[in-house]
């Protein structure tokens, strides 16, 4: 058997961590912790039910069934754009999610589980991302500027844990790589967390990386509200030593996350009933997803199980929440991290093989990194050229 690389495992663990993240918080998705230890009779944890038995008819905007080991829009997604790096074996931008994603999105059904039958990927998205097949398919906008005007949430960061296993140790190139592709999808702070988190992704699966590289990535590319808010969990969570130790101490740090995280957050403390501006484009908020999993992360000190089961138990966006708490969990302590038995009950009620999409992302990544390599060789030649014509001269 061949030996599975130092690449091959993160990548993996980063895709099987975040789609676990997203099948536990999607049952919790949208209610507050207090009301998901009354629905369940305590804290969560693992896999659970739906949180209405008749979810069909539950929330007909959402006719979803969120639960069962169930993955949502979060995993739909990334494999799509996982499917695009496998094409495309190489780095992606704008253009890339007008001409590779968006054909996926309308022209190749597949199974969704939410929907328990076969649907094309548009029907199962919300409409943040519908928007990209309507600005990019329809209105034929130039991709580098669909994303603006959309609602700005967290949808592009969602899934591009990919673009961080693309760009596997260089934080600021998978930024950058980020920040380009979703351009197509989103626009201020929604892209900028799209962009920041691809960075932690980056900077998680270097080797030897630890919680504080991390941090460190994620401080160093980002930009106003969102580096703000980033820079508060860092700081609350400054002289942090253990992780919580009981139920009680689980609640106090998702109190803590979110007392620190509200002031950048639009959406305001009714997550189901909005603020008046929520959503809308600033220079001063942040979406909450990110800086709450960097809380998680933070919290429990970069243990994969304690992280994302912090973000389950948070509720309002918890899918979100846990998948990038997971992805970063997973691509700081590989496969060994993410507890098998959730990858393989969610991957049977998902109808998926999470597995295969971490290798075929791996596979991908390193023809990319591999033309990287040549670049730069290829970079430091001239420069070296460049360096020598200047000194003859």
């Amino acid at each position: 058997m061949k030996p599975v690389t130092w690449l091959e495992d993160r990548a993996v663990a980063v895709i099987t961590g975040a789609a676990v993240g997203d099948a536990l918080g999607g049952a919790t998705e949208g209610w507050t912790p207090e009301q998901i230890e009354e629905r369940h009779g305590g804290r969560v944890t693992g896999i659970v039910g739906p949180w209405f038995p008749n979810w069909r008819d539950a929330r007909p905007i959402a006719p979803y069934h969120k639960g069962d080991g169930h993955v949502t829009d979060d995993t739909l997604m990334t494999r799509a754009l996982v499917e695009v790096y496998a094409k495309r074996r190489a780095h992606l931008d704008a253009y890339a999610m007008a001409e590779d994603l968006v054909p996926l999105m309308i022209g190749e059904p597949r199974w969704v589980p939410e929907l328990e039958s076969t649907a094309l990927l548009l029907q199962r998205v919300f409409l943040a991302e519908k928007w990209i097949v309507a600005r990019l398919h329809y209105g034929h906008v130039d991709p580098r500027e669909a994303g603006v005007g959309n609602v700005v949430n967290c949808g592009a960061a969602m899934y591009v844990a990919p673009v961080g296993l693309a760009n596997a140790g260089d934080p600021r190139g998978a930024y950058a790589e980020a920040i380009d592709l979703t351009g197509a999808h989103q626009s201020s702070y929604g892209r900028e967390a799209a962009g920041v988190f691809a960075a932690m992704v980056a900077a998680s699966v270097a080797p030897g990386a630890g919680v504080e590289d991390v941090v460190t990535a994620a401080l160093d590319v980002a930009h106003d509200g969102t580096a703000a808010a980033l820079r508060a969990v860092v700081d609350a969570f400054e002289g942090w030593t253990s992780a919580p130790a009981n139920d009680e101490e689980e609640r106090e740090l998702a109190r803590l996350i979110r007392d620190t995280v509200a002031p950048y957050d639009s959406v305001g403390p009714e997550y189901r009933q909005m603020s008046m501006d929520a959503r809308r484009p600033s220079r001063t908020k942040s979406i909450e997803e990110l800086p709450a999993a960097l809380g998680f992360v933070l919290g429990h000190r970069g243990d994969y199980r304690g992280a994302v089961l912090g973000a389950v138990n948070y509720g309002r966006d918890a899918d979100s929440i846990a998948v990038m708490a997971g992805a970063v969990c997973a691509g700081l302590g590989g496969t060994a991290v993410v507890p098998a038995e959730w990858i393989d009950a969610i991957g049977e009620a998902s109808r998926m093989d999470l597995r295969e999409t971490g290798r075929l992302m791996a596979s991908a990544a390193a023809d990319i990194l591999k033309a990287d390599r040549e670049r730069a060789l290829a970079r430091l030649r001239t420069l070296d050229e460049l360096d020598n014509a200047g000194a003859r001269s």
